[in-house]
């Protein structure tokens, strides 16, 4: 239970403890470097007080658009230090997407990395509110906008100064994150993140992991996510462990950066593990020191992969807006099929389409009360209907279906929502649908979502063409795509079709598209085959 203590505890308090009682022991650790937990709390303070004299408050809401990279860690506490709020961007959103999610949480500030400044740059219109503009890696030339205020991140660090902090300005109810995570309507919906979320889901993790101080935490996916935000560099800081952060994940180096960075806990998503998996065997599988692997889902060769890396993997249970909820319990065994018991902190229960709960061993949505406060999310930001509606009788719906047993073991079975999971993204099929359905070309699309051989799910978009065209090219398609989306987003499989399978109150039948899967006229980018229209 959180304590009247942990309202007053932010992350600034925790990483000025930690720099006290271990200064000299690593932090954060990344290829290009390393940092000791003093090191990176004076580099904090440094840009903290730098921010704040730049006209940075308490409160504001600052837009990063960052790679894995140190800034990215300094810029989110030291906004935190001052009680402003990072909102990190997914780097692979482009154009009306990029601009959207910066206008929806009514950034005036944006912290840019060069290697997206062309991307932020062509925006047209630019953001509505963004006046200042940090630049991290070189000189801003090609930052010409009227109006912008143009800073380097170096000169903020050349800049300095004392900070001078009052420790009731900042509250452990106080958002210190704003997380993207997608929706049915298909528009980005940000969850505002407080101090006491972050923490207490550390403290959450640390014991459904069993971690320790000694541990090093490995995670190569993005800073933007909760995995590696939250459940990696916080997780470390509460443990006076190691974050170790990886650029990106790469298949071929994965084993090598985790020897490297010295790896004794890392997490996949299915897709990644596949790939690992997948890879030929060499002698070099077990030189490393992992001891644990996190993440979902579990695929049925996990045993193999367990023997052939020498480590454990489990699965468990967590959503951007909840954090991780459900671990299988420490030092017992895993139950086939089964993400474990609910942690202590939340209460748990699994509802019919009425709201009332279902009995053992049938499905139903997973709701989620905290036995704590702000240990959920605090809302969308700027969506007070999407926050209702996502709360409705005293609970957080999760969009899920599980079932549970008769010992509390909480078992997934599908999601409810219109989302389709790929390589660790939530990808919204209604967003894809709008901006195919933008193509000249294009009368109407369905996007469902069909089996990977990497586990998870790949894009597929059921097509159907404009008479007056008659004919369009898949290839031509995905180039449009590609353009317009995340890389993440654009379909692998087009389907032309003459008609969608819809009601009588003309809703597309999903189901039937997904009975029939991936057919002989289906065309799939990854082998360039298949019919040209279908």
């Amino acid at each position: 239970m959180a304590s009247v203590a942990a309202m007053t505890e932010s992350l600034g308090t925790v990483l000025r403890e930690a720099a006290r009682e271990v200064p000299d022991r690593d932090f954060l650790r990344m290829r290009s470097g390393s940092w000791t937990y003093s090191e990176f709390a004076d580099e904090v303070w440094i840009v903290a007080a730098a921010l704040r004299e730049r006209g940075v408050a308490y409160g504001d809401r600052v837009s990063l658009l960052l790679p894995n990279c140190v800034e990215f860690v300094v810029a989110w506490f030291a906004l935190a230090e001052i009680g402003a709020v990072a909102a990190p961007v997914n780097t692979s959103f482009v154009e009306s997407m990029l601009r959207d999610a910066i206008d929806l949480v009514e950034s005036d500030w944006i912290i840019l990395h060069e290697r997206f400044a062309e991307n932020f740059n062509s925006l047209d219109p630019a953001p509505a509110r963004v006046r200042n503009v940090v630049f991290v890696g070189g000189e801003p030339s090609r930052l010409s906008r009227p109006g912008w205020r143009v800073a380097t991140y170096d000169s903020l660090r050349i800049q300095g100064g004392e900070l001078h902090v009052d420790s009731t300005e900042v509250r452990g109810r106080d958002t210190c994150l704003i997380l993207y995570t997608s929706g049915t309507t298909g528009r980005a919906k940000a969850a505002m993140i407080s101090h006491c979320f972050a923490l207490t889901q550390a403290r959450v993790t640390i014991t459904g992991l069993g971690l320790n101080d000694k541990d090093v935490l490995y995670c190569p996916y993005p800073l933007f996510h909760l995995d590696a935000s939250i459940m990696t560099v916080v997780c470390a800081l509460v443990l006076r462990g190691v974050a170790a952060i990886g650029e990106r994940f790469s298949v071929t180096k994965y084993w090598e950066e985790v020897r490297e960075l010295g790896a004794t806990v890392f997490d996949f998503m299915g897709a990644t593990l596949t790939m690992l998996w997948k890879q030929p065997p060499s002698p070099l599988d077990r030189q490393h020191s992992a001891r644990l692997g996190w993440g979902v889902p579990l695929p049925s060769w996990a045993p193999e992969f367990e023997a052939r890396f020498g480590c454990r993997l489990i699965e468990l249970y967590g959503a951007t807006e909840v954090g991780a909820i459900i671990f299988p319990p420490v030092g017992e065994s895993l139950r086939p099929g089964s993400c474990g018991k609910a942690a202590a902190q939340y209460q748990l229960e699994l509802h019919d389409e009425d709201g009332y709960v279902v009995p053992v061993g049938e499905p139903g949505e997973l709701v989620v009360r905290p036995l704590a406060p702000s240990i959920l999310m605090s809302g969308y930001y700027g969506m007070p209907y999407e926050t209702q509606a996502a709360c409705t009788d005293l609970w957080f719906h999760t969009g899920d279906i599980m079932r549970i047993d008769e010992d509390d073991y909480f078992y997934f079975v599908g999601r409810r929502k219109d989302i389709i999971r790929r390589r660790g993204e939530n990808i919204s099929a209604n967003l894809i649908e709008e901006m195919l359905t933008a193509h000249p070309g294009v009368l109407e699309c369905a996007v469902i979502g069909v089996p990977s051989e990497l586990t998870e799910e790949e894009v597929m978009a059921c097509i159907v063409v404009r008479e007056d065209v008659g004919r369009l090219d898949p290839a031509e398609l995905l180039a449009y795509c590609e353009t317009r989306m995340a890389r993440y987003m654009v379909p692998r499989f087009i389907r032309f079709l003459p008609v969608l399978p819809k009601t009588p109150t003309d809703k597309v039948e999903k189901f039937r598209l997904k009975h029939e899967g991936v057919t002989s006229d289906t065309w799939d980018r990854e082998n360039a085959q298949g019919s040209i229209n279908g």
